[in-house]
């Protein structure tokens, strides 16, 4: 199953960037600690490639500290890039931000040249909470659910630094499989566009691969990483009292256990991809979607060459 989530709103926000960040010094995105590579819009990165970029890991105190810093090299590697892991809600941790805008573009400053900086992410990766520790007020909604900022806002940080905040925007369509169900079981994607129990038997594979003790510790289970998602999440519904009548188990309410133990890190410190993973997940993405392409293509031309060929009626 393909996750796919696109609101009319982000159109909106695709092209408010666009216009945006032909003015803009530096680019600030934030990620999810936990899924760094599928939390990183492509169509972003597509539309502010040239401008020199802020990499947010939020939420590092819920991921997987020795993955966090593979993701962390990741990206500090990469040229105009500097990645930082943090937690929005630390104001400490927060307040070095604006100096770290400041190295990548060291131009800018001074009322005659202030520091324009766009600040972006996919929903609920915890910008609205970031925002408001920068600013010291409550200038952005937040809430733990995908889409709670609708529109483009201004924020004057200092005399000579503006903040631009964008809703969280996603891409028309993710051809990596992988990273749909991490958005999903993230809280990414609005609820309503994929199926709680599939991206929970998606999200128990993972863990029984890397993190086969967390499961067990959190539900008292033994041998997780022999079993098969479905029995674990069988399991999971009977030791946490989500059974129907003649001990049949309610999966939808394991499913949604599992989720949430996942997203408020009940189950511990989890990251669900590393940078090569990612690249692999990546360029399996990426073939299957240009065949994909291609077959739209060809189908589309021998309809066409049908139509010609056809004897007038």
């Amino acid at each position: 199953m393909a996750i796919q989530w696109f609101p009319g709103h982000m159109n909106l926000t695709r092209k408010a960037i666009a216009e945006r960040i032909q003015e803009i010094d530096v680019v600030i995105e934030v990620l999810d600690a936990r899924l760094p590579g599928s939390s990183a819009n492509p169509l972003l990165a597509e539309m502010t490639g040239h401008k020199p970029t802020l990499k947010i890991l939020n939420k590092q105190d819920m991921a997987d500290p020795a993955r966090t810093q593979q993701w962390l090299a990741h990206y500090n590697a990469q040229p105009g890039t500097r990645a930082i892991a943090l937690q929005a809600s630390n104001a400490a941790a927060v307040a070095p931000l604006a100096a770290a805008c400041q190295a990548l573009a060291p131009g800018r400053g001074g009322l005659a040249k202030p520091m324009r900086v766009l600040i972006c992410g996919v929903p609920n990766v915890g910008k609205s909470t970031l925002i408001n520790q920068l600013t010291g007020k409550h200038h952005a909604r937040t809430g733990d659910e995908a889409g709670v900022t609708k529109m483009e806002q201004r924020i004057t940080l200092a005399d000579d630094f503006y903040l631009y905040d964008t809703p969280g925007l996603l891409w028309p369509r993710i051809i990596v499989a992988q990273s749909g169900y991490n958005l999903a079981a993230s809280g990414a994607i609005g609820r309503n566009a994929y199926d709680e129990e599939l991206v929970a038997l998606e999200l128990l594979e993972r863990l029984r691969q890397d993190y086969p003790g967390l499961i067990e510790d959190r539900y008292k289970l033994a041998g997780v990483a022999a079993m098969k998602d479905e029995e674990v999440l069988e399991a999971v519904g009977r030791k946490r009292g989500g059974l129907l009548g003649k001990g049949k188990v309610n999966t939808q309410k394991a499913a949604e256990i599992v989720i949430t133990e996942f997203r408020n890190a009940t189950l511990g410190r989890i990251t669900l991809e590393t940078p090569g993973e990612f690249a692999q997940w990546l360029a399996t993405g990426q073939q299957l979607d240009a065949e994909r392409l291609a077959k739209k293509e060809a189908k589309a031309a021998a309809k066409k060459k049908g139509s010609r060929s056809a004897p007038p009626a």
